[in-house]
């Protein structure tokens, strides 16, 4: 045991569990870990502009490197001001540990109007994080981390919480730091997954429905071995891009749709075996299929429909021992092939011509022909981000970031900063929106002070280009949606970093390979008008058209 400081116990912590950064906003309540933090060899922390930006950068951070990641920010507002990244992290399950500030020890929970006081604060961040701990001694400090990091290492990793008050960092007691605890990798029951190999077996027509649960696992290579071994083909989640490489001839990628061939196979396949993903009613299964749910998480497995088989547990583990099960049970990889022969070429040509009047299609193609193979992408809440989901293919495991389900309109480019922290040897892409850009142009100041070349690519409409649109289209005119934006190249050039500018899909390739070629953060401003609702958004939700009501 050694005489610690709960600031000095914390970031000791955090070392013995493999942190290296943090991402914070220094403030009052937070000296004492900041002094923690400053004194620790193994530590270093990347000051943010606002603290929106410490847990997107975790999120990041954590994406890009498939390891825990920590943010950290001073209680109450600091703590809002925050719930952005965390709550996208939660919606991507992405292992993020927030450290917050409190109130002194004696007025918490008081209300007595203290220094960005909040009564009872944890509850703030208990619908968004898988664990909470509210700390007030130095030798609190250890066992908290380790249970925040345990749980983010095992079952479905989501954010994690701890705070801690001011006067709690600066004091000192005898601390025992604890080693770092590996995560428990559970498995589904043996007898199940002996009947679901059964049953994948004897399915006349099969699919796989590929989620990022895959990634969390680093079951690529399980789950490639299952599609070789089944001649399955797999269909993959915006979430779940990269677990097979594209160019793999089992993967037919992410375009689903509303309808379509690859939505067709999933609707009238007799099994879907669905790993790490929610397969929420945005990709929902035909009624008449048998699905066959691979997740850690109990609350996903139990969502409903009128045939599950839920095979709780970790993806690597179970799809270990259900390619083990196949192959005891004789899976002849050459009869399952046939049975299950698909025409991926048809499937491409079929998507081709679908997407070949999209005036989206053309800037994407852009961004593919300029997108190196080891590059990481990080795609916002703009047009070209939602069209990618479907249209942007990559071969490499942790290589497309989205916000997921939570839709964070201005997450993307400190996303992009914390990408670029964890993988600085490799080329990190942001692709955002005029909009959705300005939410955090200040980090670019971040950027420029820490030597983080992240390329934003910055698609300049002069609006919220879809709101906009889908105001004029659905409700009669749009209203309130236009901007007064700076000059983009200038505002880069103003901070130290690159600008450059693009007004056609040819330019923008240009602009893309010449942003990545320069030593310096930079940002690639794409001048155009608005762009129309592609061909596969023309079905509309009944909510986006005026009515009286949407009463049952």
């Amino acid at each position: 045991m050694a005489k610690l400081s709960g600031g000095e116990a914390l970031a000791k912590s955090l070392v013995r569990e493999g942190v290296e950064v943090i991402f914070g906003l220094p403030g009052v309540q937070m000296y004492g870990l900041v002094t923690g933090i400053r004194d620790e060899p193994g530590l270093r922390m990347i000051t943010t502009r606002h603290e929106f930006a410490t847990t997107h950068m975790a999120d990041g951070y954590a994406r890009a490197t498939g390891k825990p990641a920590v943010a950290m920010v001073v209680p109450g507002v600091g703590l809002y001001n925050a719930g952005s990244g965390l709550a996208t992290a939660y919606a991507r399950s992405s292992p993020v540990l927030l450290l917050a500030g409190e109130v002194p020890r004696a007025q918490i929970n008081k209300g007595l109007d203290g220094l960005h006081e909040i009564v009872n604060q944890v509850n703030l961040v208990k619908p968004i994080t898988k664990y909470q701990a509210c700390i007030r001694r130095p030798h609190e400090a250890p066992g908290a981390v380790q249970e925040a990091f345990n749980q983010m290492r095992s079952g479905r990793p989501r954010p994690t919480y701890i705070d801690m008050p001011p006067e709690g960092q600066v004091e000192r007691e005898e601390v025992d730091l604890l080693e770092s605890a590996p995560g428990e990798r559970a498995t589904a029951d043996d007898s199940l997954i002996e009947e679901a190999a059964s049953d994948i077996l004897n399915a006349k027509s099969a699919v796989i429905f590929a989620g990022g649960g895959i990634a969390r696992s680093d079951a690529f290579e399980e789950l490639v071995q299952l599609a070789e071994m089944t001649g399955l083909p797999v269909v993959n989640s915006a979430g779940g891009k990269g677990v097979i490489p594209y160019s793999h001839p089992n993967s037919i990628g992410s375009w689903v749709g509303a309808e379509g061939p690859i939505k067709g196979m999933i609707d009238n396949a007799e099994v879907i075996l669905a790993i790490g993903t929610r397969f929420t009613p945005r990709n929902p299964a035909g009624s008449g299929s048998k699905v066959i749910h691979i997740d850690p998480d109990e609350t996903i497995l139990g969502r409903p429909h009128p045939n599950k088989m839920k095979l709780k547990g970790d993806a690597k583990a179970t799809l270990t021992k259900l390619n083990a099960a196949l192959d005891d049970l004789g899976c002849d990889p050459e009869a399952m092939a046939a049975r299950h022969a698909f025409d991926k070429a048809a499937l491409e040509a079929h998507r081709e011509n679908d997407r070949s009047d999209d005036a989206a299609y053309p800037w994407l193609v852009a961004i593919q022909d300029a997108y190196p193979d080891e590059a990481t992408g990080i795609w916002g809440m703009t047009q070209l981000g939602y069209y990618s989901r479907q249209h942007f293919e990559v071969e490499r495991p942790w290589s497309y970031i989205d916000s997921g389900y939570m839709g964070t309109l201005g997450y993307a480019y400190p996303t992009a900063l914390g990408a670029k922290v964890g993988v600085p040897d490799r080329p990190v892409i942001c692709i955002v929106g005029d909009g959705g850009f300005m939410y955090s142009s200040g980090e670019l100041s971040t950027a420029v002070k820490y030597g983080i070349n992240a390329v934003a690519v910055v698609f300049n409409d002069g609006a919220y280009g879809n709101v906009a649109r889908d105001l004029d289209q659905d409700f009669g005119g749009s209203y309130e949606a236009d901007f007064a934006n700076p000059d983009f190249v200038a505002m880069a050039e103003a901070y130290g970093a690159a600008g450059f500018l693009a007004r056609s899909p040819e330019e923008l390739t240009t602009a893309i390979r010449s942003a990545l070629e320069v030593d310096a953060p930079s940002i690639v401003e794409v001048q155009l008008g608005r762009l129309p609702r592609p061909k596969a958004w023309t079905a509309r939700a009944p909510w986006t058209k005026p009515q009286e009501g949407l009463l049952e």
